[in-house]
């Protein structure tokens, strides 16, 4: 399995597994040319703008007419109003695993201001966990995956504050966001000795 992280932030997220799956459709149509021709599989975490670029998603219904989009049921209207053919969409159910011969996925239950879910995606033996925009990962486990993209967006509590414009903003990160600190203890309790990790949704100062 591989994977090609074209953006993550608060800028937008999308990533590419394997050629043939997207993870996240935050991003430009025009970052996404290169890979259009192979693409499968778009799967739709939640309707926040820099993880479901409309713009971008209604530009893919109309160039790639069977392209498939994956998501729970609290994205299926947003992706007809965006002009996705209702055929086209597979509706999943949190925990349950849905095979498309070359991989198998899995949602698992995130914690985010909005509905939200991340994936664990089985292919060529390997096993990745995708989760960002969640500010925890109690009783969820993933132990001895090849490939963890988890959320890193602020390093421990002294840096958010830090760095926050006031309490507001210091209070919706903690309660929407993952720590290093959080994620660097979960990520030790369930990886293995040749697993491979990336932090996603790091904070960027504008």
């Amino acid at each position: 399995m591989n994977y090609k992280i074209i953006n993550t932030g608060s800028d937008g997220n999308c990533t590419i597994v394997d050629d043939i799956i997207a993870i996240d459709m935050g991003i430009s149509y025009k970052k996404l040319i290169p890979y259009l021709k192979k693409l499968k599989l778009v799967l739709l975490t939640h309707e926040h703008h820099d993880h479901f670029n409309t713009r971008t998603i209604k530009k893919l219904a109309e160039s790639r007419p069977t392209l498939r989009f994956g998501c729970c049921k609290w994205l299926v209207q947003i992706l007809i109003n965006c002009g996705v053919d209702k055929r086209n969409i597979d509706v999943y159910d949190i925990g349950k695993k849905y095979n498309y011969d070359l991989f198998q996925i899995i949602p698992v239950k995130l914690y985010h201001d909005v509905p939200q879910c991340g994936y664990r995606l089985f292919m060529n033996d390997e096993k990745l966990f995708y989760a960002t925009d969640t500010y925890t990962l109690d009783g969820i486990k993933a132990v001895g995956y090849d490939y963890y993209l988890v959320e890193g967006n602020y390093q421990d509590e002294e840096e958010l504050k830090s760095r926050a414009v006031n309490d507001y903003y210091e209070s919706r990160v903690k309660k929407t966001h993952l720590s290093k600190e959080y994620a660097t203890n979960w990520l030790l309790e369930n990886m293995g000795l040749n697993s491979v990790y990336e932090w996603m949704h790091e904070h960027k100062e504008k």
